[in-house]
């Protein structure tokens, strides 16, 4: 159930992506699925795709500042999903669990210095 709609279904697209982002922070996908398809290959293929965007806009030469917001516009998604695998590792426990709190937070922080 939702603020909208007491039956709680959810139209239109704001409903669509705010229930991704709840669904993250709620513990509501696994952990696997939140580490490996959101984290490692979504949210990579999203910051690859902004700095090949940023690299052509600076062969372009656009201002700098631009070309620095295009290519750190991923970071507070890439924020939000490293705070979700620890969210959900911590729910979950096991050295798995360990393994991918480690592996989140390398990839966040490569993500953003790269």
């Amino acid at each position: 159930m939702n603020d909208f709609d007491p039956t709680g279904e959810v139209s239109g697209k704001i409903g669509r992506k705010t229930d991704f982002f709840r669904a993250r922070w709620r513990n509501q996908v696994s952990l696997d699925r939140l580490f490996w398809r959101d984290m490692v290959l979504v949210g990579t293929v999203i910051n690859i795709a902004s700095t090949v965007l940023a690299l052509v806009l600076l062969g372009l030469t656009l201002p700098l500042g631009i070309v620095l917001a295009v290519h750190f516009l991923p970071v507070p998604y890439n924020i939000f999903l490293a705070l979700a695998v620890w969210r959900a590792a911590e729910k979950s426990g096991g050295a798995k669990a360990s393994l991918m709190m480690l592996g989140s937070a390398f990839w966040l922080i490569a993500t953003v210095v790269v």
